[in-house]
C-alpha cells in the first residue's frame, strides 16, 4: 500500500481499530438479527430513525429490508420515520423538533414491533424521546450508538455500540452492523 498523507492514514488506522473492536459486538449483532426475524415472523414492523448521517443509516437499513440485501425474497415491513417531510415538519412546527420521532412512534409502534434508533452521540432529544415512547408503547428498542450510548442507552433494550467515540468511525461500524443484520435476515426471508 502506498504511503498515505497523515490525515488519510489516521482515518484508515481509526477504521481498522474500530473494526477489530467489532468482535465483542458479534453476539449483540446476531441477537438483533434474530430479534428482527422473530418480529417479522409474528407480523411485527421495524421502525427506524436518526438525524443527519444517522437518518441515512436508518434509511439504508429500511432499504435493505424492504428491497433486498443479496437475495430475491419477499419485502419485510420496515418504516423510516425521517422520510415523511410533511409529518416531520408538521410535528416540528406544531409541537417541537424534539417530538418529531416520539409522536410518530406513539401513533404507530405497538407491542410486537421494534423501534431502532441510529445516533452517534446518543444524546439527541428527539431520539431519546422516541425510544422512551417506544418502550411505553410496548415495542422493543434497539440503539445503534457509539461510546457509552449517551442518554438513549437508558431506553434501549438492545445496545449496538460501536467501539469508538468518533462520529465517522461510529457511522462506519453502523454500516457494517446493518449489513451483517441484513445478511442474516435476508437469508431467513429467502429460505
Amino acid at each position: 500500500m502506498p504511503e498515505l498523507p497523515p490525515v488519510l492514514a489516521d482515518h484508515v488506522a481509526g477504521h481498522l481499530a474500530a473494526a477489530r473492536g467489532m468482535a465483542a459486538l458479534l453476539p449483540a449483532v446476531e441477537a438483533t438479527a434474530d430479534l428482527l426475524i422473530e418480529t417479522f415472523t409474528r407480523g411485527g414492523t421495524l421502525y427506524t430513525m436518526g438525524n443527519g448521517g444517522s437518518a441515512a443509516d436508518a434509511q439504508h437499513l429500511t432499504g435493505e429490508l424492504i428491497g433486498h440485501y443479496k437475495r430475491d425474497r419477499r419485502p419485510l415491513p420496515t418504516v423510516t420515520l425521517t422520510t415523511d417531510a410533511t409529518v416531520m415538519t408538521c410535528i416540528a412546527n406544531d409541537y417541537a423538533y424534539e417530538d418529531v420521532f416520539a409522536r410518530q412512534v406513539q401513533a404507530l409502534a405497538r407491542p410486537g414491533d421494534v423501534v431502532a434508533a441510529f445516533t452517534t452521540s446518543g444524546n439527541s432529544p428527539n431520539v431519546v424521546n422516541a425510544l422512551e415512547t417506544a418502550q411505553v408503547n410496548g415495542a422493543v428498542t434497539v440503539l445503534f450508538g457509539g461510546g457509552d450510548g449517551g442518554k438513549a442507552a437508558q431506553h434501549a433494550d438492545h445496545l449496538l455500540l460501536a467501539p469508538s467515540s468518533e462520529t465517522p468511525r461510529i457511522q462506519e461500524i453502523h454500516t457494517l452492523m446493518l449489513h451483517m443484520i441484513s445478511d442474516k435476515v435476508d437469508a431467513w426471508a429467502a429460505a
